[in-house]
């Protein structure tokens, strides 16, 4: 897999920018949550007098926080397009054996117009992160958030981006019946890697840098970066204190009591298609995300 950059002049301009003055006090709320649950000065300075093993647990819970925290961070960003529509929670899309064939024995060109049905079932299934689906262009994403693709062997992302492309020919379906008639007509996969490395954008495995032509919002990849940068500020310094603490330097201080949780993009209702709105009856197109075509608009 290899870092591949977008040039200069292939980079699109959006009409939706973040709004920094917005987002922020949003995310601040949402890494003070995070980070008093279980990296709060009191719970770490705990763990070093309790054990070794209790130290573990707790170095060992960063990284699926932190994944938390960039798949509530993204859905926050959404609401700055107002073609979006965004599910994240409760999503289990089966991945049934015929599903898996076509997508290993088939070019995607010959199963971009099949769509399978949502009540399928099943052994396996596969439980993305979000589905972004923008009503204007009736353009899905299945996306999968990771905070690292370094430990990641090529084999396993190979057969992620396998289960992930089998789950999405149900996805069709399944907005429609479950989602208010939500209408997808191209279906695609991505993998949005936070720490930009081991990319590979036409094969689907994005740098979060990229989130803006994900969303089609602007700057929303380095408001994700700065969200990530700050979850790990207040980590290590509460870690300090922490060590401060157990030493005898000072006293150990908690951080403040959690910030009432920003409402997650799932909880309000977003506006969706009618009951009368006619079913998808042209072709459903899937694959790997795609970088938008540039425009000047």
């Amino acid at each position: 897999m290899t870092i591949t950059k977008l040039p200069q002049a292939d980079t699109p301009t959006y009409t939706h920018r973040i709004d920094t003055d917005e987002v922020r006090p949003r995310f601040d709320a949402l890494v003070e949550e995070l980070a008093h649950a279980v990296f709060s000065v009191d719970a770490i300075a705990t763990g070093l007098n309790t054990s070794l093993d209790t130290v573990g647990t707790i170095v060992r819970s960063v990284p699926s926080h932190e994944g938390r925290l960039l798949e509530r961070g993204i859905a926050m960003l959404t609401g700055f397009n107002p073609d979006l529509v965004v599910l994240t929670q409760n999503i289990r899309l089966p991945v049934s054996k015929a599903a898996v064939e076509l997508v290993e024995m088939n070019r995607p060109a010959q199963y971009r117009s099949l769509t399978l049905d949502a009540d399928c079932s099943g052994r396996k299934s596969y439980a993305p992160d979000l589905i972004v689906l923008n009503r204007k262009t009736h353009v899905a994403h299945v996306v999968e958030v990771k905070r690292s693709l370094n430990s990641y062997e090529t084999s396993r992302i190979t057969d992620l981006k396998t289960r992930m492309l089998a789950a999405s020919l149900i996805v069709p379906d399944l907005l429609y019946k479950e989602h208010r008639r939500l209408v997808a007509e191209d279906v695609r996969v991505v993998i949005l890697n936070a720490e930009n490395q081991r990319t590979d954008i036409e094969g689907g495995v994005w740098p979060l840098s990229h989130l803006d032509h994900l969303l089609e919002v602007t700057g929303a990849g380095e408001m994700m970066k700065s969200l990530q940068q700050a979850f790990r500020d207040r980590i290590e310094q509460n870690w300090k204190q922490a060590l401060q603490s157990v030493s005898g330097g000072i006293e150990g201080r908690g951080v403040s009591a959690a910030a009432a949780s920003p409402t997650q993009a799932n909880d309000t209702p977003a506006t969706a298609g009618s009951d009368t709105d006619p079913p998808p009856d042209g072709i459903v197109r899937f694959g790997f995300a795609r970088i938008p075509i540039a425009r000047t608009g």
